[in-house]
């Protein structure tokens, strides 16, 4: 380890306690010193026992990153001679040995014009942590799922043919899950269907996305709740689409502010069985009219049911799938909330008009969801398992909601929390005293989350409030959380 390879190479640190794998940090210090010009073209690598020595690392592991890195054209292996560094690299590496490092201006790669100018600021939202705690938002019960029946299913079908599990996924999904989930539909949101007008997708994000590409136009306005969901919103807008933000009262989305504000949508999202995130149900008088007017100017209608399985209130109103007489609403579902998040696993119901068109899309552009996690979904669904985890976690979202409402009752006055009827979040209004950012940070600090209001709004919106999830958390953390709450009050005045 004398020349000079040997002195860059035995420089290489590797932290044993690092969660990432001992080869992957070798591989990646070797690659670094390769690309910014430490080893020279043509330089002899160390034996690897010898290099495996000075690191302290076993010489398989660097085997495995030398491997690698011969077969990215990195090093070149000369037979009876050893391992070099590649004179290939002279022509990477000329330029930036011309010139001191801190001379050297980075590429700014060219960007598309949706890229550079269709993401307003509003997209721009910090990550929230989903980690079962409170008050996380969007995050089911996954300590209550039944995850001992999951992995039998999941075996059964691992053992299948390869063909099977390994390869391509259907286009347009999975028909037996195609069929399942329109059995579902009928049984619980009264939605009559065929299978072929189920579209399976890789979550509802990718549903929105898909539906946007093919209705709208760059810079065609579609009406969006005000305040809304964030998820969508993006996907949309990803889409150079221009989401007018109309508002919301306690009937749903209003009618003649949407239309006062863009008479000639092309397309209404709506959240109407619980609201995101205010959680109000849309009346069905509202229902109707969103109906009429869409039909009226020849646009379409995103009914987005992420959680309309869990209503625990009184008789829910209809879903707007159910009672459209047009062809003018696309229903999308996700998995993700009645079951769980890493499935990745949506669907779109589309009006019987538009069924040609989606296959057509869908062969040209989609290589389909995993085939082996849709047929875990439709057996599970098909032997029962799914309609029993639903009416049991209905039931424990409504205690986690009464233990929430139970223990907010102090805060009455300085947040008025709200009596939510399906899902598993409601919103706290907050009073003209406080200051809901500084709640939200507040609260962080003692690992309590929340959201503002204000993250969920297009443009200016009347309330002010936090968001509170349920679903992920037991009893003791909502007493937990609410104390927090309780305790940070006072230090978040407005002003």
């Amino acid at each position: 380890m004398k020349r000079h390879a040997g002195a860059v190479l035995s420089s290489i640190k590797i932290d044993k306690t690092a969660e990432k794998k001992i080869s992957i940090q070798l591989y990646m210090a070797l690659r670094d010193l390769l690309l910014t010009g430490a080893l020279t073209p043509g330089d002899r690598m160390p034996a690897t026992r010898t290099l495996a020595q000075e690191i302290g690392v076993s010489r398989t592991t660097v085997i495995d990153a030398i491997d690698r890195l011969t077969a990215e054209g990195l090093l070149e292996a000369r037979v009876g001679a050893g391992t070099y560094v590649s004179e290939a690299l002279n022509a990477r590496l000329a330029p930036k040995l011309s010139q001191e490092a801190n001379d050297i201006t980075p590429v700014v790669p060219r960007l598309s014009h949706a890229s550079r100018h269709a993401i307003p600021d509003f997209t721009l939202r910090s990550r929230l942590p989903h980690k079962s705690q409170a008050f996380v938002t969007a995050l089911p019960a996954l300590d209550a799922f039944p995850m001992a029946q999951w992995a039998k299913l999941s075996a059964r079908h691992w053992r299948k043919d390869r063909d099977h599990i390994a390869g391509y996924g259907e286009p347009f999904g999975y028909m037996p899950l195609r069929r399942a989930i329109a059995r579902q539909l009928n049984a619980s949101r009264g939605i009559k269907c065929d299978p072929e007008q189920i579209f399976i997708t890789n979550g509802a994000q990718r549903a929105f996305s898909l539906i946007g590409g093919m209705l709208v136009n760059p810079g065609e306005p579609i009406w969006f709740e005000n305040p809304g969901a964030i998820g969508a919103r993006n996907a949309f807008v990803a889409i150079g689409a221009r989401p007018v933000p109309v508002a919301v009262d306690e009937e749903g989305l209003c009618i003649e502010d949407g239309l006062a504000k863009a008479p000639y949508f092309r397309l209404a999202f709506v959240t109407p069985s619980h609201q995101q995130p205010l959680g109000h149900v849309m009346s069905l008088s509202r229902r109707l009219a969103l109906l009429k007017v869409a039909n009226e100017a020849d646009a379409m209608i995103v009914e987005d049911d992420y959680d309309g399985e869990f209503y625990f209130g009184d008789q829910p109103p209809p879903t707007l799938k159910s009672i459209d007489t047009h062809g003018r609403v696309i229903y999308v579902g996700t998995f993700s909330k009645s079951l769980f998040p890493a499935l990745r696993l949506g669907f779109a119901l589309v009006p019987e008009g538009l069924v040609e068109s989606f296959e057509r899309v869908c062969l040209t552009w989609l290589s389909g969801v995993p085939t082996v996690t849709q047929a875990i979904v439709a057996e599970f669904m098909d032997e029962g398992m799914f309609a029993t985890h639903i009416r049991t976690m209905r039931q424990l979202y409504k205690h986690r909601h009464d233990a929430l409402m139970t223990e907010a009752a102090d805060l009455a006055g300085d947040i008025d929390l709200q009596p939510a009827s399906s899902g598993f979040h409601t919103v706290g209004f907050v009073s003209n005293r406080h200051d809901e950012d500084r709640i939200v940070s507040e609260a962080a600090k003692l690992g309590i989350i929340t959201a503002p209001l204000s993250r969920y709004a297009l443009g200016q919106i009347p309330q002010r409030g936090i968001v509170l999830g349920f679903g992920s958390s037991g009893q003791e953390d909502i007493r937990k959380g609410m104390k927090v709450l309780k305790k940070i009050l006072p230090g978040c005045s407005a002003g």
